[in-house]
């Protein structure tokens, strides 16, 4: 099964949810900014899901995808662009290139998920990445990034989570205390025994919370804000996400932050 099951299709199933993604943002932008975005810069894109859904929310919205990867690039054109319809496909535009010096026109929202973002593993570095999606925004445009975290996010170790068909592993290979940096892999196991070994590697420095609110502002925004998941009855996270200022000493969160212009 290994062989023949597609790593980007298995990705989507096992870490993304661009329609909740996409929500928020939508969301966000209209309480705090009270009118509706309709700009987006999916900055890292890979596959552009969250570009393709973007386009789907009306016939104003529009969608921008920068990636350096030509082959994530070209296979979202496949799978994913090609599902749209031809008006809905001409209000995306996927471009191959450097999010740290690739222009565009201003934006209302830039997004920066799956915490692609940690592969700046200097200060300086990320500062210009944030300076340089400040400098895509429109006036009063939003800049949407996702961190993880938590005392297990530190650890070297593996977790498995079985979803129809497979079982996507995350493994946090290597971890180094006094640089911040971090190797994690993800394999996907199959139910015929086969595996899919490091389908996706990172080369990551893992910023913490305080210091990717202190790099934003350095960068030049006004305002950062943290929003934290809420939890169900059974304490598990219930997807919905509301502002912070101290947060909880989880084992593991994922935060959305939100950087004014």
């Amino acid at each position: 099964m290994a062989d023949t099951a597609d790593k980007y299709e298995l990705y989507e199933q096992a870490v993304q949810d661009v329609e909740q993604e996409c929500e928020f943002i939508r969301d966000t932008f209209r309480e705090l900014r009270g009118r509706e975005a309709l700009s987006f810069r999916e900055d890292f894109c890979g596959t552009a899901s969250a570009a393709c859904e973007w386009v789907r929310h009306g016939p104003r919205h529009t969608a921008i995808g920068v990636d350096l990867d030509p082959e994530v690039l070209d296979w979202g054109r496949r799978h994913r662009v090609a599902r749209l319809d031809e008006e809905q496909r001409s209000r995306v535009k996927l471009i191959q290139g450097n999010v740290l010096d690739t222009p565009s026109i201003p934006v209302d929202v830039v997004g920066a998920f799956n915490f692609s973002y940690f592969v700046f593993k200097e200060r300086a570095q990320l500062r210009d990445y944030f300076r340089a999606a400040r400098d895509a925004l429109v006036a009063d445009g939003l800049f949407f990034l996702d961190a993880f975290g938590g005392y297990e996010a530190f650890e070297e170790m593996k977790e498995k989570t079985k979803h129809d068909g497979f079982t996507y592993i995350w493994d946090q290979a290597e971890y180094y205390p006094v640089t911040g940096e971090m190797v994690c892999h993800i394999h996907f196991k199959f139910p015929d025994g086969s595996k899919m070994k490091r389908a996706f590697s990172y080369d990551w420095r893992l910023w913490t919370l305080p210091e990717i609110r202190e790099v934003l502002v350095e960068a030049g925004f006004r305002k950062v804000t943290v929003y934290w998941e809420g939890t169900d009855e059974d304490g598990e996270g219930n997807g919905e996400f509301y502002p912070e200022e101290r947060g909880e000493a989880d084992a593991g969160w994922i935060v959305y932050i939100v950087a004014e212009k």
